[in-house]
């Protein structure tokens, strides 16, 4: 579990690809000062898990569906990247519930200045957009961001000279691919619902002119 607080930019410093799957091995300081080997890091928000780590670097593998759903298939040495450690039990909550199980990939449609923020459009596909809501928490490439606009067919959100500083994401213009995590709550809420509705949609779908024959109707 993450909260979408990158702690640090990584930088990729090699990669190995065998058929669909990558080997990875990226530079890093602060996240290095408690790793293990099992530990969860999350890179440009993808949950990776550490198989090998030295003073300055740890290394990562990434099976074939994450190659082929997140954006970490166009990566290159020496490209930077989000990182962040799973969450602590005794640390504070600064973001949102963030699995690190990317949902789907987004395309910065714009960005533009606005006075200390610049101001992202990133277009995603209905899939991920029924997701959204003014206001509402999305992860792009594993930052926790706020929805301030909407369309069918895009989210638009907001940085701060921090986030533009601390994040890849204020490298990134039109054109650009972005990592997308929706947001948890939402997720759950729709599969309950689902779930709710279905025994009623089963039974309706049994109730026939034979069936209320046999039972005296």
């Amino acid at each position: 579990m993450f909260t979408g607080i990158i702690e640090e930019k990584g930088t990729v410093m090699q990669i190995r690809q065998t058929g669909d799957a990558i080997v990875m091995k990226l530079a890093a300081q602060k996240i290095l000062a408690d790793v293990h080997e099992g530990d969860s890091i999350a890179v440009n928000g993808v949950c990776l898990t550490v198989t090998g780590f030295d003073s300055r670097s740890f290394s990562v593998d990434l099976m074939p569906e994450t190659v082929r759903n997140t954006s970490l298939r166009d990566l290159a040495a020496g490209d930077q990247v989000n990182l962040e450690r799973a969450m602590a039990a005794a640390g504070r909550f600064g973001g949102h519930f963030v699995s690190g199980h990317v949902d789907g990939i987004g395309k910065i449609r714009s960005s533009r200045p606005e006075h200390n923020a610049v101001y992202y459009e990133i277009e995603v596909g209905k899939e991920l957009r029924k997701y959204m809501i003014l206001k509402g928490s999305v992860a792009v490439d594993g930052a926790s961001l706020t929805i301030f606009g909407l369309t069918n067919d895009s989210f638009t959100i907001s940085l701060i000279p921090h986030t533009v500083k601390e994040t890849i994401i204020g490298d990134k213009g039109p054109g650009d691919i972005v990592n997308i995590e929706c947001d948890m709550l939402a997720k759950y809420i729709e599969e309950l619902l689902v779930q709710r509705e279905a025994p009623d949609k089963q039974a309706a779908g049994n109730l026939t002119k034979s069936f209320l024959t046999n039972h005296g109707f």
